[in-house]
């Protein structure tokens, strides 16, 4: 069961060494095995991914992209309700999103000189979502849509077969209603290689996004520079800071929604209560019981959850801080008297009502955030993270002309004689 540790200090700290160890679990031995698939489909395109396919998914597609015909067929076969749920989720997320939009810019002075930036949207960007048990269509909307909101000219979808062969409907619902242009049925390492290089038939992209398995995500670090990625997403994370006002019965199921993914899962609750600390242990005993995903849930909770009583609020926000965490609920009285303090999360949900399967699914706030304490510096995936900037500069020939000595200087200082003599020439300055 979930350890309590009273922080002193000291044992906090070791519990956060204990989760980094965790977060660099060493993808070594999956390392040669993507290497191989990723140059295999690089030389052979098609035919490697069809066999991959046959391979890890257990049957190949009669057809590997999916027609908009058969779009149509497949989301006639979803639930009327979930595609409701579906379009308001999407239009939750396209709200959000859009104040994220970015405008090109130019700016003039006195002199004639006129610098500006441009901002557009990447030309093609592509996107993976997991297919069989960890089907997640929230992810497609979370993905596609700040992208289309971005401006990108064309969104290519990978998400692999069924074990028959067939998608998943509910994915295709999802991608259809973000504004998915192509959907392609492939998984694993070989659908990222094959959005990387391209193939016979799959275009290639500028950039890939979307969570995977240990495959996917190495093939996403391996290929990072031949394309552009969102992130290396670690193990789910949820942090809880609550007060004595808090309700351990909510505190327990928040703890379970995200200790739920994975045994590698981390749910830490941070509280200043002793009494609620033991309630909120009582309660994750018997909620358990109920749930489908129990083992893993227990798993998750024995070896990377804590229940940490703190001295006081300001000690579980330092901690807190330290420790950045993925999602970050503050379950207290006054929970916007917080806000200002948290800097390092990368998603924050005020109250006892903002829980975080609100923001996984339907608010609006992205999903895809950084994990691993890397909420330190990274960003949730955002309308920035589909977008590309150039700036631009005009000066006359009496603005470059004033400005030459010290340009000429700059140059000779680092040693640079061709970038002075760029200069030199256009005023007749040449040694």
């Amino acid at each position: 069961m979930i350890t309590t540790v009273t922080a002193d200090g000291k044992k906090e700290y070791e519990f956060i060494e204990l989760l980094k160890r965790r977060a660099q679990n060493s993808d070594k031995n999956v390392i040669p095995t993507v290497s191989e698939i990723i140059d295999n489909v690089r030389e052979n395109g098609d035919e490697a991914v069809r066999e991959y396919t046959v391979k890890f998914d257990g049957n190949a597609p009669l057809k590997t992209e999916i027609a908009s015909e058969e779009i149509d067929k497949l989301i006639e076969s979803c639930d009327s309700k979930y595609i409701s749920t579906v379009k308001k989720a999407a239009q939750n997320i396209a709200d959000f999103h859009k104040r994220q939009l970015k405008q090109s810019w130019l700016t003039t002075k006195d002199n004639g000189v006129i610098m500006g930036q441009r901002v557009r949207g990447l030309k093609r960007v592509g996107i993976y979502v997991p297919g069989g048990t960890a089907a997640y269509p929230s992810s497609v909307l979370m993905n596609a849509i700040p992208a289309k909101i971005a401006g990108v000219e064309e969104i290519i979808m990978c998400t692999p077969p069924q074990k028959d062969g067939t998608p998943n409907p509910n994915i295709i619902a999802a991608a259809k209603i973000a504004g998915v242009d192509r959907i392609f049925l492939m998984g694993g390492a070989q659908a990222i290689a094959a959005l990387a290089f391209g193939t016979q038939t799959v275009p290639k992209v500028d950039k890939i996004v979307g969570p995977g398995n240990i495959f996917v995500a190495t093939a996403k670090k391996l290929l990072y520079g031949t394309v552009d990625i969102d992130m290396i997403a670690g193990p789910s994370e949820i942090l809880i800071i609550a007060d004595n006002t808090a309700n351990p019965k909510f505190l327990a199921a928040d703890l379970m929604s995200q200790a739920e993914h994975d045994r590698l899962a981390s749910a830490i609750l941070l509280t200043d209560s002793a009494e609620v600390a033991e309630k909120t242990k009582l309660e994750l005993v018997s909620q358990m019981q109920n749930l489908s995903r129990k083992e893993i849930i227990e798993s998750s909770l024995d070896n990377f959850g804590a229940i940490i009583v703190c001295s006081d609020m300001n000690q579980a926000i330092e901690f807190a801080n330290e420790l950045a965490p993925e999602h970050l609920e503050v379950c207290c009285s006054n929970p916007m008297e917080y806000i200002g303090k948290l800097d390092n999360a990368g998603s924050v949900f005020l109250g006892n009502y903002s829980p975080e399967p609100l923001g996984d699914y339907f608010a609006g706030p992205n999903h895809v955030l950084p994990t691993s304490g890397t909420a330190r510096f990274f960003s949730p995936l955002s309308v920035d993270s589909f977008i590309k900037k150039s700036s631009f500069i005009y000066y006359t020939e009496d603005a470059l002309k004033n400005d030459a000595d010290d340009v000429i200087r700059f140059a000779n200082t680092e040693g640079l004689t061709a970038h002075a003599n760029s200069i030199k020439v256009r005023f007749d300055l040449t040694d």
